[in-house]
């Protein structure tokens, strides 16, 4: 018979386990949900005359959000959110298919190649895409010697340019969830469903694109949410000439100098966030449920 535990034994370990969460969950509270909790109280606010708050309790900022010329702006990022993670799901596919198509020693090295670039700032990439897109520059000379194009070429900045450096901030975080998945299956699974009839297509679409919707599913919120936030590139990129729901918020809080309705803006951006977080839950959760 093992010997019961002392006395107190049970209030030391739960005391013990305190101690040890105490900072992180001091961390969390003060650099998230502090934070989080001051912007949704500015949101009700009513600005003051040089841009700060005054206090009291008002709507108006997220009635005014309902303009139409702010619902563009969401609608917009709602549509460049879904468009940038439908691409970056077709390439990333793609792009992990080839990966696990590969040696085990070459994998490593070609995952290594996708990550190496981004060890880099962040800032630093978007202005070498600025270099790559210029007029005169190694795609212009690209496309001149190929001949779609006849001297120098304004691409930046634009709409396109914009999509571009979305695509690539993004692919490799859709890369990665579809290559896990894919990781583990059998490349004889493929062979038999050659051998059975199947064509290259249906081998992918009724084969390895079920065995990858998990990845798949990973990828398609680790793309769209982040891209509802984004600022730099659209500016950088783009021109600011379409505002994703990020740079509006910079625009309220810097230009317009009305820190409510940027808070309010910043409260709908995270509900618009959660809401996709639960509609790709109840996917996941339908998912594992067909699965079991």
């Amino acid at each position: 018979m093992t010997a019961p535990p002392p006395a107190g034994a049970g209030a030391r370990r739960g005391l013990l386990t305190a101690a040890l969460l105490a900072p992180a969950g001091l961390t969390v509270a003060g650099l998230v949900l502090v934070p989080l909790l001051l912007v949704v109280r500015d949101s009700f606010a009513t600005p003051d005359l040089y841009g700060g708050t005054k206090g009291g309790f008002t709507l108006a900022n997220y009635r005014s959000l309902f303009d139409p010329v702010y619902l563009k702006v969401f609608g917009y990022s709602l549509g460049m959110a879904a468009l940038n993670a439908a691409v970056c799901l077709l390439l990333g596919y793609v792009v992990a298919y080839y990966l696990v198509s590969r040696a085990p020693q070459r994998q490593m090295l070609l995952l290594l190649l996708i990550i190496v670039p981004f060890w880099t700032d962040f800032l630093v990439r978007t202005f070498a895409w600025i270099n790559l897109l210029s007029p005169g520059g190694p795609v212009n000379s690209l496309t001149d010697a190929v001949g779609l194009t006849h001297g120098p070429a304004q691409w930046i900045p634009s709409q396109g340019a914009s999509f571009v450096g979305l695509v690539y901030a993004f692919l490799p975080t859709a890369v990665f969830p579809v290559y896990a998945s894919l990781r583990g299956v059998d490349p004889a699974l493929g062979e038999a469903a050659r051998d059975l009839g199947c064509g290259w297509w249906r081998v992918h679409t009724k084969v390895l694109l079920p065995i990858a919707r998990p990845g798949l599913l990973a990828a398609a919120l680790l793309t769209f949410i982040p891209t509802l936030g984004v600022f730099v590139i659209p500016v950088l990129l783009g021109g600011g000439k379409n505002q994703l729901v990020g740079n509006l918020i910079v625009t309220l809080y810097t230009e317009f100098r009305n820190q409510p309705m940027g808070a309010a803006a910043s409260v709908v951006l995270l509900v618009l966030m959660l809401v996709s977080l639960a509609v790709f839950g109840t996917a996941a959760r339908r998912l594992r449920r067909k699965t079991a």
